[in-house]
């Protein structure tokens, strides 16, 4: 699937991008859609032994889903995220959006201290994320003609939570 993904990536980004230095095999897909359907912990594992490569001691994420409620958030370093939950409004993707910003805020927490962050490429079921250092995104910046295509720290605001427009 990895493969694929590469191959048409120079369809949605300019080739100068694809010439330059980035590289898309660090590109780590995650998909909003199963990060909200109680699929945090599972992409947090999955992206472990590369976080590793960053950080001297990774944190632990619990899960707590109640389908009753029905109800989801994570707790990780004693933050409580909740992705989903009575009284939440979720319309228009909210749950996804709460879930990539509980995600990529876990991991870059961690990096504090670094000169990396773990940069949201793209949203929805086509999001992915990259270890990226300051001078890399504004690399991203300057080859890419579309804002949207650009590397973001997902926030907590809707609609766009951080993806620039």
């Amino acid at each position: 699937m990895k493969q694929l993904v590469c191959l048409l990536l120079p369809m949605f980004f300019s080739v100068s991008v694809m010439a330059g230095s980035i590289d898309y095999d660090k590109l780590v897909f995650l998909d909003a859609e199963a990060l909200a359907e109680a699929g945090i912990k599972e992409a947090y594992e999955e992206l472990l032994p590369e976080l590793k490569r960053y950080v001297q001691n990774s944190v632990k994420i619990e899960e707590r889903l109640d389908a009753d409620q029905p109800r989801y958030s994570v707790v990780a370093a004693g933050i409580e995220y909740v992705v989903y939950a009575p009284g939440l409004i979720d319309e228009e993707g909210q749950s996804w959006g709460r879930a990539t910003w509980a995600f990529f805020d876990i991991v870059n927490r961690q990096l504090t201290g670094s000169q990396y962050r773990f940069y949201a490429i793209s949203g929805g079921n086509d999001l992915g994320g990259m270890f990226l250092t300051a001078a890399e995104v504004e690399e991203f910046k300057n080859s890419l003609g579309k804002k949207s295509d650009w590397p973001y720290l997902p926030t907590q605001e809707h609609p766009w939570y951080g993806q620039e427009h």
